[in-house]
């Protein structure tokens, strides 16, 4: 779902830069991924993706720290922003009294739950530690300890980018509700046609009440078009456009290239090598390789191309996936040496198989893959976006219950567990059970 997201994203960025359809924008964009991934390897994709982040960060800033200034005269968005988030609930709160706003607000469209909130954002970050590609780059660092610091690196850099989120979300929903609602329909900016154009489903506007003025309730706007087009919500320079436009494509480049390269990588290895040909060359295993990304790359274009969700969806159920499946398993691993391979193996077939249930039965697309006909139950109201969150628990409780009615894993691999935990131990850490 994650590499599906991407492709989804860069079939955005491309169809709206160019003109073209969007099913043609996908695999236009897909040629530039496979440029990456296929004329290098994990070190060219790192290197690359520190380019691209440069790009990405630098592309996301800009836009955020002029709206600041262009509203608030303060060149710095994440101090600022929460005087502006003052004056937009208070006109958000003046939208919902309107006349004009109840006659076109058929019901009320904020989601104000906690409950699901916090389920997303336990999703997310139990999922970020757990995600495979992101995993794959501790093995470009030659030891344990770097690793340790690259990790550090990392959350820094990302840090920059999130903390900014808020300030970005805040700011252009002021520039709405004050610019933009309130415009005669004859009046309205040339950007919102131009991405009604790329897809209805992401922006529409409609003249509900035929008063021929823009109300709030009467524009739909999807939240995988917010970034991308805050350049010109906020009428900004069109090179500032482009720049951001720059930015999504780095990011989601970036993102597809791991992607696909630790797919096709743990394919031709763990498939191919461990299990079907051990004897096979290094030549012929990196042609398989070539040949996996390849596939799995044209098979994730056709997906995205039938736009099966959003691309908030894609991502967190991407997310949702690997902390219910991986982050019991990595966690416990690592902590508690009682833990075996039959613990960590049923807990991730646990876990993982409690969340596909769960999101299968109550999202309305893979409801309709899987035929699925019966009334949607949500458990305690979470959402399926979410559906991580009864993953994670029962991943863990599987793995010590398993563990403990199994025998304990031999002394090498507690050692090795040992090593890991604590890289700077002196001596042989690492003995077999044969020494």
């Amino acid at each position: 779902t994650y590499v599906v997201a991407q492709i989804y994203g860069v079939g955005l960025i491309t169809t709206r830069l160019t003109g073209v359809q969007f099913e043609i924008g996908i695999f236009l964009g897909l040629a530039g991924i496979l440029v990456c991934s296929f004329l290098g390897g994990m070190r060219a994709v790192t290197w690359t993706q520190v380019a691209q982040y440069i790009i990405l960060i630098v592309a996301y800033l800009i836009p955020v720290v002029w709206l600041s200034v262009k509203q608030t005269s303060v060149p710095i968005p994440q101090a600022i922003y929460g005087f502006q988030l003052e004056k937009v609930t208070e006109k958000e709160k003046a939208l919902r009294e309107d006349p004009k706003e109840k006659e076109v607000i058929a019901k009320d469209t904020f989601d104000t739950s906690r409950r699901n909130f916090m389920a997303l954002i336990f999703c997310l970050m139990v999922g970020t530690a757990a995600l495979p590609h992101i995993l794959m780059r501790y093995y470009t660092t030659p030891s344990v300890r770097e690793a340790r610091a690259s990790v550090g690196w990392s959350l820094f850099f990302i840090f920059l980018l999130y903390f900014t989120a808020p300030a970005l979300a805040v700011l252009v929903k002021y520039e709405v509700f004050h610019v933009l609602v309130g415009t005669p329909f004859d009046k309205l900016p040339a950007w919102i046609a131009n991405w009604s154009k790329v897809d209805a489903a992401l922006l529409s506007v409609v003249d509900i009440n035929k008063d021929g003025i823009l109300q709030l309730g009467e524009m739909r706007i999807g939240g995988d078009i917010v970034v991308l087009a805050t350049p010109e919500i906020a009428g900004l320079p069109y090179v500032i456009s482009g720049l951001v436009a720059a930015g999504g494509l780095a990011a989601a480049l970036s993102t597809a290239d791991g992607l696909l390269l630790t797919i096709a990588n743990a394919l031709s290895h763990d498939l191919y090598y461990k299990m079907i040909d051990p004897n096979a060359s290094t030549a012929r295993r990196v042609s398989i390789s070539k040949a996996l990304l390849l596939v799995v790359a044209l098979a994730a274009a056709y997906v995205a191309a039938q736009k099966p969700a959003d691309i908030l969806f894609l991502v967190s159920a991407a997310f949702s996936f690997a902390a219910a499946a991986f982050f019991p398993a990595l966690v416990l691993g690592v902590f508690w040496k009682r833990a075996n391979k039959w613990g960590a193996s049923l807990g991730m077939i646990a876990g993982l198989g409690v969340t596909f249930y769960y999101m299968v039965t109550t999202q309305p697309w893979l409801r309709g893959i899987f035929g699925v006909t019966s009334p949607i139950e949500l458990w305690w109201g979470i959402q399926p976006i979410s559906a991580g969150v009864f993953g994670v628990p029962l991943g863990f409780a599987v793995i010590i219950i398993v563990s403990l009615l199994t025998a304990a894993p031999g002394r090498d691999v507690q050692e090795l567990v040992e090593h890991v935990r604590y890289p700077n131990l002196k001596g042989d850490t690492l003995r077999t059970q044969t020494d």
